[in-house]
């Protein structure tokens, strides 16, 4: 007979320590999880044409999901501070399942974009992994370790699409969801057979609520980083939402097969996430902040010209590179956080993650304007400003 091991209950004054192996499950679950907010982006186009949808309101599929993961951060993430974490991520993803089956199943708009909001709210539950692992690492490594969950978490950003490009080609949109749910539910059995319990010593749920608005007023480092990733992620999901349908205009003709490929190629720059977090560890923090948000301006710049110039190799290196400033940059942020102390990762990473969500949510409203009026250069003119905004922020430092 096997025997069934229980991890170990893990008290806040407990010495953080954590295995390769539980590193791994906890990136692969970043992955999973997070890849169901982002698995409408390559779909935008059939979604609208399946319900009706004109193409200017087509960014409000990518934003009620995005919107819906900003209210899970700031009301469901905070629970970390105060519930068992083991038990709080259980029960939201097996809510998140059921979500999906709704979202494949929804005869009509309102239902699906119901159950879009949702799917985004409980998959915030992935902002509840990521600190859960920064708790568990030491202080030396804190921020590879949390690099490296990270990575996972936007190899699942990068792989939903091609993933959702390749299953909507074979067996058309809705089948993704289907399998995303079943997905879900082998990872709940997963982690209930493999995550140690951690007990926060905390407040109450309203406390711990009314402590969101003192923290995010006192905290520089939040308004810093969550200002900086904000500009970046904004760019980022104007880019993501709308390069699909660009991609799939006659000027390049690509079919849902080659625009999974694009998505798939673009995924690489989730490599950027260890290294950014090593180079934290080492006190180059405030290097990769310049390097990422440079990055973005000259990735919008780059996938300008090719638009111009009828050139999908820019529009595979722009992606490249915005994927890989928006990773390193995250990384960078929530590491500066987690050292604020362990009481409050759960709040700041919340709070941290909801500002630049509803900037990415912004984005994505704004992409489908930008392109419907101004087509992909007014696109990526349009994207520029994010960006530029953070930087010019950045340059107010002392």
């Amino acid at each position: 007979m096997t025997q069934v091991l229980t991890p170990a209950p893990l008290d806040d004054a407990d010495r953080p320590m954590i295995s390769r192996a539980l590193i791994f499950i906890l990136s692969l679950a970043c992955g999973v999880v997070v890849a169901n907010i982002y698995y409408v982006q390559p779909l935008v186009g059939l979604i609208s044409e399946d319900f009706g949808m004109p193409v200017a309101s087509a960014g409000l599929l990518v934003t009620l999901t995005q919107m819906g993961y900003a209210c899970g951060l700031l009301l469901v993430v905070p629970l970390a501070d105060i519930v068992e974490n083991r038990r709080l991520i259980l029960g939201m993803l097996s809510i998140l399942a059921i979500a999906l089956v709704c979202e494949a199943a929804a005869p009509t708009i309102p239902m699906f974009l119901a159950a879009s909001l949702l799917v985004g709210i409980s998959a915030s539950m992935v902002q509840v992994i990521v600190p859960f692992a920064g708790h568990l690492a030491p202080d030396a490594s804190r921020g590879r370790v949390v690099g490296t969950v990270t990575s996972g978490l936007f190899f699942g950003i990068m792989l939903s699409r091609p993933a959702a490009s390749f299953v909507a080609h074979f067996a058309g949109h809705r089948t993704i969801f289907e399998l995303s749910a079943v997905a879900v539910l082998l990872l709940v059995v997963l982690l209930f057979r493999t995550l140690p319990e951690r007990r926060p010593k905390g407040m109450t749920y309203l406390q711990t609520l009314g402590s969101l608005g003192p923290l995010l007023l006192k905290t520089k480092v939040l308004h810093r980083r969550g200002a900086y990733q904000g500009g970046l992620f904004a760019a980022f999901s104007m880019f993501w939402t709308t390069v699909p349908i660009f991609l799939a205009t006659p000027k390049f003709g690509f079919s849902q097969i080659g625009i999974g490929i694009f998505a798939l190629i673009g995924a690489a720059g989730a490599i950027a996430s260890p290294y950014a977090g090593h180079a934290a560890d080492q006190g180059k923090s405030a290097l990769i902040t310049r390097l990422g948000l440079l990055g973005t301006l000259a990735a919008l710049l780059i996938a300008l010209v090719g638009g111009l110039y009828d050139s999908w190799p820019l529009l595979v290196v722009a992606a490249l590179l915005i994927d890989m400033a928006v990773a390193a940059n995250l990384v960078v942020g929530q590491r500066a956080l987690f050292a604020l102390g362990s009481e409050l990762r759960g709040r700041l990473n919340g709070l941290y993650l909801a500002s630049f969500f509803v900037a990415g949510a912004v984005g994505s409203l704004v992409s489908g304007y930008a392109y419907a009026f101004g087509g992909w250069t007014g696109l990526c003119l349009t994207g520029l400003i994010f960006p530029a905004l953070a930087l010019a922020y950045y340059g107010s430092e002392p």
